[in-house]
């Protein structure tokens, strides 16, 4: 199945000389969705991931039902103060600026073997933030998969040796 016949391609959202990619079309057909949760749950078993995590928001979107499929936990990464018990946060920089990603201080085990699923990777620094955020707590980030990838943006260099699926690809 070709996903990008199932992604909207917006320009100029949300600022003059961005071309968006809305994932949105996708999620209104039920089995283009359910494609990729499958795509991505059979990435999930030949990396050998037993846990799930997806940053907020769009990482919940994908995330979950592959969760779901295979029957293993899902663990939200997200912004401060959204997660109601003891957090562990790593702030990481923006082209302007800087962010902060949280997570439960208990969501891992030393050893869990963790997938990260999002929506689209573009330069990584969520991702790369993610990464670490999951290394502290001892586990280990077998892949990350994305629906959308921005390759010009070179995201997957922020991952270093980790396993990337990338449903599709364009340049920016």
């Amino acid at each position: 199945m070709n996903y990008k016949d199932y992604i909207a391609i917006v320009e100029d959202f949300p600022i003059k000389g961005i071309s968006f990619k809305d994932i949105t079309p996708i999620l209104k057909n039920g089995e283009v969705f359910k494609s990729i949760t499958k795509d991505i749950a059979e990435f999930a078993k030949k990396v050998g991931a037993n846990v799930i995590v997806g940053p907020e928001s769009r990482g919940f979107i994908f995330g979950c039902p592959v969760a779901v499929e295979l029957g293993l936990s899902f663990v939200p990464i997200r912004k401060p103060g959204k997660l109601p018990r003891e957090t562990v946060s790593k702030e990481y920089s923006l082209e302007y600026g800087t962010n902060t990603l949280c997570i439960h201080a208990d969501a891992l085990s030393k050893g869990d073997k963790v997938l990260i699923i999002d929506d689209l990777l573009a330069t990584g620094g969520t991702i790369g933030a993610a990464v670490e955020l999951i290394n502290s707590l001892g586990a280990d980030v077998v892949g990350c998969a994305f629906v959308v990838e921005l390759t010009e943006l070179k995201g997957r260099e922020k991952l270093g040796d980790v396993e990337v699926l990338s449903l599709t690809e364009y340049p920016y």
